[in-house]
């Protein structure tokens, strides 16, 4: 029998909801997913093309017509539109990647491209990041294909290739190349939000993502003069890089509050009893943080800049001083943060050391007071009524960022229900990544709700 979880359609005379087929069809699309091996190493071998086939089909057997692009053979994206009931409306980008980053199957306990499903768990690579997003998408639009429901907002789905790299073949392509298919398109949701993160003491907080700092990956090179290794070398470029790489990773950022991360602070602050003005000039973010117990982790990464020393290379004889040496720095930056981050950087490579991009994408930033964000409030708060749900900035990066070329604010919002002990965040890129069938069940009802009411 089907379960019960129906909702009028506004405006439509319709009946939408999930039911049985669909909460099996999420689990199944993730397993299979996950078994088409799609790793990116990042040096252009990956094949996505596979897995958008395998999209394809299903969004055409939706009543959907899906259109497959590619920059390079074999890196396969797919764009298709739900036309929705009101055409003055804005539309809504909805996006996942396609591509996984690499897996050593001897390092896990379950193959990671065999998408086994064991103990109410799906295991493998993707399963987090983020074929089971993908699935969810799937599984939703099929679902109104039976029903006969249609969306309020057109909704343009996409599934890229390349997220896991540059992006050069993937969201980044799609937004150069082809920016009449997002055509409305104000605003996206994708990966990275909406998951069950378990705080201590029983609070469930469910972090949705409004803001994303910067990427600026940098190439270091130092030079100096090349020479014998038992000669005196005052100009030996290695100590010169060593000296650089050194005080970067030495190096404490100061502290930068974006908009999205006060909003989540003073929300943290109140659901934990603090009283603080995050306002005020003499805020001390570093002593609410200490107060926050585990949901610290949540805003930790997002109050600075920061920079990495990742990779270094110099040198091919042990007896012989190279004339250049190199380093790579993951640096992240905040919103309105680069103009400093430049500075710094400039200050702490120092004379001898020159630095340059090696890959730069922009910070984002999108209002937490929008009635999506509301919306994406609400839906998870409809299945968890225990559930807290706080804005975020995420650390790192996603494919909004080449979306946001095209004018698109995004947001994270994979939604996800998950047990506590269960340490999300450390399986993405991780071993043993898995998500439970429930997380899937939850994910698809909120994602349903959600699409329907924005």
């Amino acid at each position: 029998m089907a379960e019960v979880d129906f909702a009028g359609q506004p405006g439509t005379g319709q009946v939408s909801g999930v039911d049985q087929q669909a909460l099996d069809e999420v689990v199944r699309f993730t397993s299979e997913l996950i078994r088409i091996d799609t790793s990116n190493a990042g040096d252009g071998t990956c094949q996505e093309r596979p897995a958008a086939e395998y999209v394809a089909e299903r969004l055409a057997g939706a009543g959907l017509e899906p259109t497959l692009l590619e920059r390079s053979k074999g890196r396969t994206n797919v764009v298709a539109r739900i036309e929705g009931t009101d055409p003055t409306a804005d539309a809504l980008l909805v996006h996942g990647h396609l591509d996984v980053v690499p897996a050593e199957p001897a390092d896990w306990t379950v193959h990671p491209f065999s998408g086994e499903i064991r103990d109410g768990v799906v295991w493998g690579r993707g399963a987090i990041d983020m074929k089971n997003m993908d699935a969810m998408v799937l599984a939703t639009v099929r679902r109104w294909a039976r029903s006969g429901v249609r969306p309020r907002r057109d909704i343009v789905l996409a599934f890229t290739a390349d997220e896991e790299a540059s992006a050069e073949d993937g969201s980044g392509f799609l937004a150069d190349r082809h920016p009449g298919l997002f055509d409305g398109c104000t605003e996206g949701i994708s990966e990275s939000g909406a998951f069950t993160f378990h705080a201590g003491n029983g609070r469930q907080l469910y972090p949705v993502a409004a803001g994303e700092r910067g990427t600026a990956w940098l190439k270091l090179t130092a030079r100096g003069r090349a020479g014998h290794g038992s000669k005196v070398n005052h100009d030996n470029a290695v100590s010169r890089l060593a000296a650089a790489v050194a005080r970067i990773g030495a190096h404490d950022w100061p502290v930068r509050l974006t908009p999205t991360v006060r909003a989540a602070l003073r929300e943290l602050a109140a659901l934990y009893g603090v009283d603080t003005d995050v306002d005020a000039p003499d805020f001390d973010v570093d002593a609410l943080l200490s107060r926050l117990g585990r949901a610290a982790e949540l805003v930790e990464p997002t109050v600075r800049n920061s920079a990495n020393p990742t990779m270094l290379a110099a040198g091919y004889k042990v007896n012989v001083i190279p004339g250049t040496a190199v380093a790579h720095v993951d640096g992240r930056v905040l919103p309105g943060g680069e103009a400093e981050f430049r500075t710094t950087m400039d200050a702490l490579t120092g004379p001898g050391v020159s630095w340059e991009y090696h890959h730069r994408e922009v910070a984002l930033e999108a209002p937490v007071d929008s009635p999506t964000f509301a919306a994406m409030r609400a839906a998870i708060e409809r299945f968890d009524p225990d559930g807290q749900v706080v804005p975020y900035c995420m650390s790192g990066g996603t494919d909004a960022k080449q979306f946001s070329r095209l004018g698109i604010a995004g947001y994270g919002f994979s939604p996800l229900k998950l047990p506590e002990g269960f340490d999300y965040q450390a399986l993405f890129h991780g071993v043993d990544e898995c998500v439970p069938v429930e997380g899937l069940h939850f994910g698809v009802r909120v994602l349903d709700h959600f699409l329907r009411a924005v």
